[in-house]
């Protein structure tokens, strides 16, 4: 208990806009067996979590709310490996909280064999909490429960898939039935395929395995999981792209479109990776344009 306390209180402290530091979950963890693991942060260029074990839900409210009380739960990326909790966090839910909305940095724990019995669903567990635990605390952080979407960058994309595709999949105990289906999603450089044309390997690797089933591969394939109920999503990436190739996003909007759900896609011809709200080629600035989808579909 003394060790997860100061770990909670070393990322409040990193992240001083940050208003609290919630356990994503209450007693034990789900899918979790004990491990030596000890989280370590870094920052070279970028500020990143690795060997997270304990993960949890860091809220940014703003300071003037939005009449519409909408709320986003962002899932920074990492390959499944590491999480970019700043550019890819912390800095994004700031942009948000000036927009009116309030934000969530979701600390979910990387997939491994040593601390998961199935390491398949661990992140998808971590991502259907954090939407119950917003919702079952809505009235109290001036929530509209109908208004809660996620977000996602590269492999925290995948993530975001996962949820807006495999909620009916419930991986966690839901004992009060709460819609763990996200209102809207938003999805940044995403991996969305797991299939060999299409995905980002380690990000694949990482969380079902080398050697994964021909079934495990189609069952995180999310464009091929997508249903005329699946959120409406706002995507973003770049042709040049060389660690998640650019058709993962085009794939998944032309699902979306099959299923008559009309989403807002943006392709940049150059940029490459891991940029998170600023594409160093472009004076445009995608928050931007996601701000006026936000307002068009009134979330905002």
């Amino acid at each position: 208990m003394k060790k997860t306390y100061i770990l909670l209180t070393l990322f409040a402290m990193m992240n001083l806009s940050a208003q609290e530091v919630l356990p994503l979950y209450n007693g034990a963890i789900p899918n979790n067996k004990p491990s030596d693991k000890k989280e370590k942060i870094t920052n070279d260029g970028f500020y990143c979590i690795s060997n997270v074990t304990t993960p949890t839900l860091t809220i940014y409210k703003p300071k003037k709310q939005s009449a519409q009380k909408s709320a986003v739960i962002i899932c920074p990326g990492g390959g499944y490996g590491v999480l970019a909790v700043g550019h890819e966090g912390a800095d994004v839910a700031k942009a948000f909280n000036e927009m009116g909305i309030t934000a969530f940095v979701l600390k979910y724990r990387l997939p491994g064999d040593d601390i998961m019995p199935d390491k398949t669903i661990g992140p998808l567990q971590d991502v259907q909490r954090a939407f119950q635990l917003v919702r079952e605390n809505a009235a109290k952080w001036n929530i509209d429960t109908s208004k809660i979407g996620v977000m996602g960058f590269s492999a925290g994309g995948h993530l975001a898939a996962s949820a807006s595709t495999q909620y009916k999949r419930e991986v966690i105990e839901n004992p009060k039935h709460i819609s763990l289906r996200p209102d809207f999603s938003v999805l940044i450089y995403p991996v969305i395929s797991f299939t060999d044309a299409l995905t980002h390997m380690g990000s694949r690797e990482n969380l079902i395995g080398k050697n994964a089933s021909p079934e495990l591969v189609a069952q995180y394939s999310n464009e091929l999981l997508v249903t005329p109920d699946t959120p409406k999503a706002f995507l973003v990436h770049s042709a040049d792209d060389g660690a998640v190739p650019v058709d993962n996003s085009i794939v998944y909007y032309q699902a979306l479109l099959k299923n008559k759900i009309y989403g807002e896609m943006h392709i940049y011809p150059l940029g490459g990776h891991g940029y998170g709200m600023n594409n160093p080629t472009t004076s445009e600035k995608w928050m931007e344009n996601l701000k006026s989808w936000l307002i068009a579909n009134q979330w905002l």
